[in-house]
């Protein structure tokens, strides 16, 4: 991996990472177009340089993710699924779906058509949640289930939790906010247990380049939660779901 290709991808994590169209997809598809070897240390970078993403998190809501006790447990919850599909399902994840540009296509069109019509029909109430500190711990381990769709790359870790959290109740900004607050847990302890797994047969260049691709995507990651926050106050995530459709029609006719 070069140091442009390494920019490049810190750019499409920090973009993509909060967006409801898949970070990891994004950045096989990208590896593909750069015509990058699918190595394991490739498919360790694409997990661990979701740190960096999930580092602009922390900046942005320590005081919620930290201080509150009451949201803390809540995210905690949410995260026990993920943390034990995650594991029993470790080898399958590394050896047969990262990587393969094929999923990811079909996943980003079927997610994208799911999404369009799920929108279509979802009707936000005034009686739904507006505070995440409402939400009941069994809420917080049903949309940690959703978020377990996940596993497979091009499905999207935000859309999943995002229509899980709309399901049950919760108003839009609610969700996206808990959203953004569980990929906190699920991405450390996905990248500490890869690298715990994989680091030890990294060189220190390898390294250097995990470190520079998570600083960019740290920095792009800011502006991208941002962004979704400001396109929620007055819009669905149907264009989401007609870019995912474009994407994966794109890839599979020309790649």
């Amino acid at each position: 991996m070069t140091i442009i290709e390494c920019i490049i991808l810190g750019i499409v994590e920090g973009i993509t990472e909060f967006l409801p169209i898949s970070s990891t997809g994004h950045l096989i598809l990208a590896e593909h177009l750069m015509k990058m070897p699918q190595t394991e240390f490739l498919k360790s970078f694409d997990i661990a340089i979701q740190v960096g993403a999930i580092l602009a998190v922390v900046i942005l809501y320590a005081r919620s993710l930290i201080l509150n006790k009451e949201i803390f447990l809540r995210v905690s919850a949410a995260f026990i699924p993920t943390a034990v599909i995650g594991f029993i399902l470790y080898k399958l994840i590394k050896k047969f779906l990262l990587g393969n540009a094929y999923i990811v296509a079909v996943s980003l069109f079927v997610g994208g058509i799911i999404l369009i019509l799920f929108e279509r029909k979802h009707q936000e109430k005034e009686t739904d949640l507006d505070d995440i500190v409402g939400m009941t711990y069994k809420q917080a381990v049903l949309i940690g289930l959703f978020q377990t769709l996940a596993v497979v790359p091009g499905v999207s870790r935000s859309a999943a939790t995002i229509i899980g959290g709309l399901l049950l109740g919760l108003k839009r900004k609610t969700i996206v906010e808990f959203s953004f607050l569980l990929a906190v847990p699920t991405m450390l302890a996905a990248t500490g247990f890869d690298l715990l797994k994989s680091g030890m047969s990294f060189s220190s260049d390898q390294f250097m380049l995990l470190g520079l691709g998570s600083l960019v995507s740290f920095v792009i990651a800011v502006f991208s939660i941002k962004f979704l926050l400001f396109f929620i106050k007055n819009h669905d995530f149907v264009p989401f779901g007609v870019y995912r459709i474009l994407v994966a029609i794109v890839f599979l006719i020309f790649m």
